[in-house]
């Protein structure tokens, strides 16, 4: 079993570093609660909705990096890694960080890749230019994210989906709790 995964609100939880690195860049007293369900949806909805130019988005990956630094992983996400044969990350996020919060937790050993979208030149999800890369090189069985951009490539591919904490969105399987992971999803495949 190869399941390719989001990072970002889907391994590990980093929405409170998401939203302070948002406001920070907005200097504005913004509502959390209401830019994490802007930044849920993507984050250049966020910009748009907020008036924020596109210049900015690398001053916002720089901040919600330098935030980061403090996420910790969801529990019980590396009982389901071990569990699988391959896992793959595909993100927004710079490669840098991402193995950098991998290595901190000791999860880098359960993945084989982790593809950057922007820094390797991909058009951002829901573009599935860079799913197709990942399904060059080995067949992925199941896609996980939390947001709509994560599983949309997914279902253009044929590829089964897990929407992760998002009872909203279009997805074959809805889990809460990665506790749940492996006998409401992996069992029943």
């Amino acid at each position: 079993m190869n399941l390719l995964w989001d990072f970002d609100g889907t391994l590990f939880d980093t929405y409170p570093a998401l939203v302070e690195g948002f406001i920070r860049l907005s200097q504005r007293d913004l509502d959390r609660t209401e830019v994490l369900s802007w930044l849920k949806k993507d984050s250049k909805t966020a910009f748009m909705h907020y008036g924020i130019s596109e210049d900015l988005r690398g001053e916002y990956q720089r901040l919600y990096n330098m935030y980061s630094v403090k996420s910790l992983p969801f529990d019980h996400v590396e009982k389901v890694l071990a569990a699988v044969d391959q896992n793959v990350i595909v993100t927004h996020r710079d490669k840098e960080s991402t193995l950098m919060l991998l290595e901190k937790f000791d999860l880098l050993k359960y993945f084989q890749d982790v593809v950057s979208v922007e820094e390797q030149g991909f058009t951002r999800k829901p573009h599935t230019a860079s799913y197709e890369y990942v399904l060059k090189s080995r067949h992925i069985d199941l896609v996980v994210g939390d947001r709509d951009l994560d599983l949309i490539p997914a279902r253009g591919l044929n590829i089964t989906t897990v929407a992760f904490q998002n009872p909203n969105i279009t997805a074959d399987f809805h889990i809460d709790h990665y506790a749940d992971f492996i006998p409401m999803v992996l069992n029943k495949l």
